[in-house]
């Protein structure tokens, strides 16, 4: 679990500081961490890109950056925070290290020649390889934490090449895979919940549920990220990241222990028990006018919705389906997880209203944990009703829920991989979409602020998707 100790003296030096991942995640993390405390007592911020900006132009830009979250700065703790950024124009390469190497020597001055750097990559998967080689190259590994953003590749060939040179220049345990539903407090409370409540632990298996979903559909589009997206879609951008590393979190076994290697390896065991994704099962969709936005060309073809069958194949799980589902531009905006239990034998079997008995996880906001079960109506004759009990993490006493990002850069601050990813995982998470990636199935339209195709509706059956009904 998280340690809660001050990390030691950093250099934290981000690279694609003015793009729009470190703008809407990683700067705003940052400074979240600053007001909480977290942040070690001597640090610096070096943020790389290819423009010649000056220190104090990106500490506006940071200044902006904030404010357009809705910060509101105070002088006193701005002030402390704007004199630790620094900016290293350039570039950064094998061939050219831009003037990353001096500032960084800078930086050291201020936090002393041993403070840990850590390295966080918040650019496109494109430029992985190129910075990872320039690390290596100018003597910035040895000793170094290097955080990668999803996607780890691209194809499966993509994730063999590209982990192969990461371990050239970077032992594993310097390496921090980052995705942020692993750093979601209602994810974590898929396994806490489970492990330390023998009443959920007891049922959680293939004898009392019948069915899982893990659904995330959006009412977002693509427009502030149309390049990106094209090169991506649904499949890549979430299908075989966040939602199977979710799936996992759902179907391990018990690990040994909450460390590190234990929670990762019960992670990675479980993948490697995906079944390969029969492209029959899925369905893909394009929203009605994603080729219209700015940046998309006429004729994509790229997925922006996709619902998939997954099956875990091991005894705990057998013939129970784990229905995915991710889109854009669909009806409302969830990430929720749902077990579907069996309905119960016995004299009331007939009475049990549809689905009445869900444990559901809400893993948007700050989490919350909902019950649905039968219970019977007041009143003079016997009826079944649903009724549903529901605990906001948020509320629990002394609660103080940290943002995904927060939570996992803090992670990398102290040396903790619980909530990151393993190269074998991934290996297994790549077989396991092979199929899908080799033969995808042709996108179905869907009109905006719709659930999708019509098509996805009977791959739910017979329970049919509880988002949507």
């Amino acid at each position: 679990m998280t340690s809660s100790a001050r990390p030691g003296p950093t250099v934290f030096v981000l690279f694609g500081a003015t793009g729009d991942l470190a703008k809407r995640m990683v700067l705003p993390a940052f400074y979240r961490l600053a007001k909480e405390n977290l942040l070690p007592a001597k640090w610096m911020l070096v943020g790389n890109g290819r423009g010649d900006v000056s220190h104090y132009d990106f500490q506006q830009h940071v200044r902006e950056v904030l404010t357009e979250n809705g910060e509101t700065l105070q002088d006193g703790a701005w002030g402390d925070f704007q004199s630790r950024l620094r900016f290293a124009g350039g570039g950064f390469e094998k061939a050219d290290p831009g003037s990353l190497l001096d500032v960084i020597a800078e930086a050291r001055k201020e936090t002393g020649d041993e403070a840990q750097l850590v390295h966080y990559l918040a650019i496109p998967p494109s430029a992985f390889e190129r910075i990872t080689e320039g690390l290596g190259e100018h003597g910035l590994a040895k000793g170094s934490r290097v955080v990668y953003e999803k996607p780890f590749g691209t194809s499966p060939d993509g994730f063999r090449e590209l982990d192969e040179l990461v371990h050239k220049v970077l032992d594993e345990k310097q390496v921090y895979r980052i995705d942020h539903f692993l750093g979601k407090e209602a994810t974590q409370n898929l396994h806490v919940l489970r492990f330390a409540n023998v009443m959920f632990d007891t049922i959680w298996c293939n004898k009392t549920i019948r069915q899982v979903q893990i659904d995330v559909p959006e009412t977002l589009g693509i427009a502030d990220r149309a390049g990106f997206y094209d090169e991506t879609g649904a499949v890549l951008d979430m299908l075989v990241t966040h939602l199977f590393q979710v799936a996992a979190e759902i179907a391990m076994e018990a690990p040994a222990s909450l460390s590190a290697d234990d929670l990762q390896s019960a992670r990675e065991e479980v993948i490697g028990c995906f079944r390969p994704i029969d492209p029959k099962e899925v369905v893909l969709g394009q929203f009605d006018g994603y080729t219209d936005t700015e940046g998309i060309k006429k004729t994509s073809t790229t997925d922006t919705y996709v619902a998939a069958k997954l099956w875990v194949d091991n005894d705990r799980w057998d013939g129970v389906p784990f229905l995915l589902r991710t889109g854009k531009r669909l009806h409302a905006s969830h990430q929720r997880v749902s077990l579907i239990l069996r309905d119960p034998e016995g004299p009331l079997s007939d009475e049990v209203p549809d689905n009445g008995n869900v444990l559901s996880f809400e893993l948007s906001g700050n989490g919350e944990i909902s019950i649905e079960m039968v219970a019977k109506k007041p009143g003079a004759a016997l009826r079944l009703e649903t009724a549903t009990a529901v605990l906001p993490l948020s509320q629990m006493k002394d609660a103080d829920p940290l943002p995904p990002y927060v939570r996992l850069i803090h992670d990398v601050l102290v040396g903790d991989r619980s909530l990151f990813t393993r190269p074998d995982g991934l290996a297994a998470v790549w077989k396991a979409a092979g199929p899908l990636l080799d033969n995808p199935p042709k996108p179905k339209p869907y009109a905006p602020s719709s659930w999708g195709p019509e098509a996805a509706r009977e791959l739910a059956e017979p329970d049919g998707w509880l988002l949507g009904q």
